[in-house]
């Protein structure tokens, strides 16, 4: 099945191509054995694309659109979706810039990153199958408050402040990152402060985790940072009624002020 699927997206590619409408299609590719992302263009050999291993292909899409293309096609799974909503939102890309082609993950591949949504809103290619909630949400969900403290102290006491979890995120889009800032993250001192550095960025994470599973793939110390942003995006549901990636409505911790009047007592 995958095989059959595999062929009928290289088939759409080519015609996707050949219809002029994009400057190229963003997929996975093999060369030298390796897989990788590759902006597809008219005349490119489409037996070369792959659809496997799961590669969070959005961020990518910025460095596309950047070396020149107008407009590109990207096949990609329901993460990818969700992280170009949020990154439209944040005015990183066009949205008309792209055009989605919407995979389903199997149930395999949503086992493998604890995936609730692992579907596109619009699938075009695979079946739809169920969300994955892992054990260790409520057994988290279950300790008291100074028990979820100390969890929380010993999972990141194995931190090396590698920054593998933020370079591998497809939403993290600041310039300059303020947990390579020395005033709130001291340099030199492994594992970071507890509970400052990671304190800091599940506040960045809050409203724009896709859940896409990156950030604990690239952790080398395997700490579970899916089951933390998890956490946060149940929060965002409760007490603010939104989920990244899932629409357009703005999100709530965005706070722009240069247009603003400051009233007493705001």
């Amino acid at each position: 099945m995958l095989v059959l699927m595999l062929e009928d997206i290289r088939k759409l590619v080519k015609r996707t191509l050949d219809g002029g409408k994009v400057d190229g299609v963003l997929a996975l590719w093999r060369e030298n054995g390796r897989v990788g992302p590759h902006l597809f263009v008219k005349g490119d050999d489409v037996s070369t694309l792959e659809i496997d291993p799961k590669y969070n292909l959005a961020a990518v899409a910025i460095l596309a659109l950047a070396s020149g293309a107008k407009k590109i096609a990207l096949i990609g799974r329901g993460c990818d979706e969700r992280a170009l909503v949020e990154l439209f939102k944040r005015y990183q890309i066009d949205e008309d810039a792209i055009e989605f082609i919407g995979m389903a993950c199997s149930a395999e591949q949503a086992q493998a990153c604890e995936c609730d949504i692992p579907y596109p809103t619009k699938i075009q290619f695979g079946e739809k199958v169920d969300g994955v909630v892992p054990n260790e949400l409520k057994n988290v969900d279950d300790m008291s408050l100074d028990e979820r403290f100390a969890y929380w102290r010993d999972v990141f006491a194995k931190c090396i402040k590698c920054y593998g979890c933020k370079n591998a995120c497809p939403v993290c889009v600041c310039q300059d990152c303020v947990l390579e800032d020395p005033m709130w993250v001291k340099k030199g001192e492994i594992p970071p402060e507890f509970p400052m550095f990671h304190l800091i960025r599940a506040y960045h994470m809050a409203d724009r985790c896709v859940q896409c599973h990156e950030c604990e793939e690239a952790c080398p110390m395997d700490i579970p940072l899916t089951l933390l942003y998890r956490q946060l995006r149940q929060d965002m549901k409760d007490l603010f009624d939104y989920l990244p990636g899932a629409s357009d409505a703005k999100p709530p911790l965005t706070t722009v002020l240069e247009d603003e009047k400051l009233e007493e007592g705001a």
